[in-house]
């Protein structure tokens, strides 16, 4: 489970009504980024943001975050439950055939560089880290195929360590929107939220803003009617498109 929220918790309200009503906004002593935690959080309750891609132990969990890259998360949950069986420790993919591989993957876009990097980061683990996923954010990024946003996914999800914000294509969209970043570049717009939101919320936090820009700022047409931020909370209400 996610972190809990502010102290002074709103009551469960349904979506459209207005943030004023939500959330007493003090903004000279909660951060925004605290704030907006809170907000995000009651977008709808029935709702609990978490992570969408199915695991169960880091590997698992690792592979389907490489896969998941430009393909939906959707998609990569129909593949790796028979991938899953078939592939059972670092070892079993570091010393698969490449065109096995493939062939299981095969489904998702960009299979083969995929597989490829499945491979290698697999040969990796089991040549430098015992044969099992590291969890330290620099042993991560060492991976082949694993940049910040996979090794955020992983760490926050599969062991519990909050190092960072997970900067999809939703949380750039959406921090963009909410002018919490200028910035273009996925690392670069993770440096300007970890200021904004208390560190043992930025797991939580990742996938508030992914379910966010899922259901309601959707890329095209967003549901700015429905949003709880408001006009006076997002510059953008009303005028994206």
């Amino acid at each position: 489970g996610g972190a809990s929220g502010a102290s002074a918790e709103p009551s469960k309200v349904q979506v459209g009504v207005h943030v004023n009503d939500v959330h007493d906004l003090d903004l000279k002593t909660h951060s925004f980024g605290a704030d907006l935690y809170v907000w995000l959080r009651w977008t709808d309750p029935k709702l609990d943001p978490a992570a969408t891609l199915e695991f169960s132990n880091p590997l698992e969990l690792l592979v389907a975050t490489i896969l998941s890259a430009q393909c939906t998360d959707a998609l990569v949950n129909k593949v790796t439950p028979a991938v899953f069986a078939t592939y059972r420790t670092a070892k079993d993919y570091a010393t698969a055939e490449l065109s096995r591989l493939e062939r299981d993957i095969g489904r998702v876009n960009f299979y083969r560089n995929k597989a490829k990097s499945i491979k290698a980061a697999a040969q990796m683990i089991v040549e430098r880290f015992g044969g099992r996923v590291p969890n330290r954010m620099e042993d991560l990024l060492q991976l082949p195929g694993v940049a910040r946003k996979t090794a955020n996914v992983v760490l926050g999800n599969a062991f519990g360590v909050a190092a960072g914000i997970v900067v999809d294509t939703h949380v750039m969209r959406l921090s963009q929107r909410m002018g919490l970043t200028q910035q273009r570049d996925r690392d670069k717009i993770e440096q300007d939220l970890l200021p904004l939101v208390p560190s043992k919320r930025w797991t939580r936090f990742g996938h508030q803003m992914i379910l966010h820009g899922r259901r309601l700022c959707t890329a095209k047409a967003p549901r700015c009617a429905e949003c709880p931020l408001g006009a006076s909370l997002c510059p953008s209400y009303n005028t994206a498109r």
